[in-house]
């Protein structure tokens, strides 16, 4: 009997060592924070979980806020025709009725690299550069308007052919060549929208464009502000722009974009002699993206439904001698 009192004592000592050994080193395990206990409060565990997911939707908001780009042309790539088409907007439509034959069938945009020729961009870059050079606007975009004769000149606007060097650096060889390369867009922007060509008209303005990163001094040298070009200019219908050089070589920056529905941007990267045709409502609501380096050149070809709103080809002769 003896015996068994024995064996219990020391099971029941035994048990209580271990239960020491655990505190003590339960207690050693523990380390006391260094500024005082962790704050507690009620449903701790409910508000910790609430403002993760909190967190959790704003980055999905975020995220879905965020324009999406998808490439209409890159620079790289040579294009014999690339399309977007659409319905027209309503206030496109009612604005046409006026001019039946000049409807689209589709309104979008059209980007092709075989309408141009190398030698014919050469002489347009040539034109647009010796042009510039006698005048330039004080901000980072400059124009020259062959039609008029306006150049950009600081804050202002002068008559290059009043310029008694523009009889030098322009020639009818150089004013043929650009009336071939308009009369070539012209038919194909007649042919890509399906409408008469003897519908359309060339419109003012019709111009050469230089962009740098110079900071804007007018309104008119912020070139990045979104517009709808049916907006801007009365007249238009149908934009066009033939890029005189290269996105990525000659300048960075100054891509076109497209700022379309669902937080979609479509993009034209500049490649020299890249023709862009667009209609020009408010479904073409579109930006140039700043230029950071370099010099962008291009050039600006318009039409019209309006015959009134129609402007003659420039004469070189006529242009020079008499502006």
């Amino acid at each position: 009997m003896s015996q068994e009192k024995k064996k219990i004592r020391q099971r029941h000592e035994k048990r209580e060592t271990e239960e020491k050994i655990s505190e003590k080193n339960e207690q050693t395990d523990r380390v006391e924070p260094k500024y005082g206990p962790i704050p507690r409060f009620p449903y701790q565990k409910v508000w910790s979980r609430s403002i993760l997911i909190l967190g959790v939707l704003l980055i999905v908001w975020y995220n879905s806020t965020q324009s999406k780009e998808v490439s209409l042309a890159r620079q790289r790539e040579v294009l014999l025709s690339r399309t977007q088409n659409f319905d027209c907007p309503q206030d496109y439509k009612e604005d046409l009725d006026k001019f039946p034959e000049c409807v689209p069938e589709k309104c979008g945009r059209i980007v092709t690299d075989k309408l141009v020729s190398t030698s014919e961009t050469d002489v347009l870059l040539k034109i647009a550069v010796n042009g510039m050079n006698l005048g330039g606007s004080a901000g980072g975009a400059s124009i020259l308007d062959l039609h008029s004769g306006a150049l950009s000149k600081g804050a202002h606007f002068i008559n290059i052919f009043s310029l008694e060097e523009a009889s030098r650096i322009f020639n009818p060889p150089d004013f043929a060549i650009y009336k071939v390369v308009k009369t070539k867009i012209h038919h194909a922007i007649a042919h890509h929208f399906g409408v008469d060509v003897g519908k359309i008209y060339l419109t003012k303005p019709t111009f050469f464009s230089r962009m740098t990163n110079v900071s804007a001094k007018t309104i008119h040298d912020e070139y990045w502000l979104p517009h709808v070009d049916r907006v801007s200019y009365e007249h238009f219908h149908y934009t066009s722009l033939l890029y005189l050089n290269d996105y990525e070589r000659d300048f960075q920056g100054g891509r076109f974009i497209f700022i379309d529905k669902n937080n979609v941007n479509s993009t034209v990267e500049p490649r020299k002699g890249r023709l862009l045709m667009f209609t020009s409502g408010s479904e073409n609501l579109h930006a140039v993206e700043r230029v950071t380096s370099g010099t962008r050149y291009a050039l600006t070809v318009a039409f019209t439904c309006n015959s009134e709103a129609a402007i003659s080809d420039p004469t070189f002769g006529k242009s020079v001698k008499n502006p």
